[in-house]
């Protein structure tokens, strides 16, 4: 196993024990404090557990080696890993968004108040889903993970959902318990966003997007500064797991031999590997320019 493998699959065991703990604590805190915001965030807490399996699932998967039958590598095990991820989220904010929606329909008033452990709960949820936000996103930096950074960001959106909860349960608690359900709403709401993201974000790696245009300038300055580089008659880009490929057309004096030709290409393919670290492979083909 690689070591930027090793490493998402231990911060991926610390979020399963964090979430783990949070998913107990909250829904006991949301069954004797008596708020149905508070299950609902447990409940999405829960939902994390399987989530992070399905981001060690694809890391270990995308840590494999090339093969015969995968010859570029199994990096896009991640961006499957994303979209079930996202299936995951989409089906829990439904569940969640339904229940809201049931009680607000049922007479709100009819619920009761909940109680202060419920209250304490969201608090302890948003301390520990903000430091589980920074160190998880700080891991999938370093390891260019983008399944990791879904997984940050979900952290991030568990944070901002029981900040909605602490409010529903602080506003029921004072006597608006209408706040309690619409607080569940506002969880689903989250929920829904993070998965969007993490959809849009996977789907792009699958359909082999191009880059940003911010990227392509980069290459297109590097390739230029390249002594014995003419012109760029095209570049390819496409989003490859947690980084990308290049294709390139560049041209160069036609008078010169085979092996100068080479050369140039070849100083240009490593030049962009060096200081380009996303890049995964660069292949460069050289256009012979007669000139007059």
């Amino acid at each position: 196993m690689s070591e930027r493998t090793e490493t998402a699959m231990h911060i991926s065991r610390v979020s399963i024990l964090a979430n783990a703990f949070l998913s107990v604590f909250k829904l006991i805190a949301g069954i004797l404090g008596r708020s149905g915001a508070m299950i609902s965030d447990a409940v999405h807490s829960f939902s994390d557990v399987f989530s992070t399996i399905i981001v060690m699932i694809g890391m270990y998967f995308s840590g494999r080696e090339a093969d015969e039958t995968h010859p570029y590598g199994h990096d896009r095990f991640e961006s499957v890993a994303s979209v079930v991820l996202s299936a995951i989220l989409i089906i829990t904010a439904y569940g969640i968004g339904r229940t809201g929606v049931q009680a607000i329909m049922n007479g709100a008033q009819n619920t009761p108040v909940p109680g202060m452990i419920a209250l304490v709960a969201a608090i302890v949820s948003i301390l520990v889903k903000e430091a589980m936000f920074h160190y998880t996103k700080a891991g999938a930096k370093k390891i260019k993970s983008d399944a990791l950074m879904a997984d940050a960001w979900h952290h991030r959106s568990d944070s901002l959902s029981s900040f909605g909860s602490l409010i529903g349960i602080g506003g029921a608690m004072l006597g608006y318990k209408i706040l309690d359900p619409i607080a569940s709403l506002v969880i689903c709401l989250f929920i829904l966003k993070a998965a969007y993201e993490i959809l849009i974000s996977a789907v792009d790696k699958m359909v082999d997007k191009a880059v940003d245009e911010e990227t392509m300038e980069q290459i297109r300055s590097i390739i230029l500064e390249e002594p014995g580089v003419l012109a760029i008659d095209d570049i390819k880009t496409r989003k490859f797991g947690s980084g990308f490929y290049v294709d390139i057309e560049i041209a160069a004096d036609g008078s010169q031999t085979l092996t100068e030709a080479h050369d140039i290409a070849e100083a240009v393919h490593d030049r962009l590997e060096e200081e380009m670290s996303d890049i995964m492979h660069v292949m460069v083909h050289v256009n012979p320019v007669h000139e007059p």
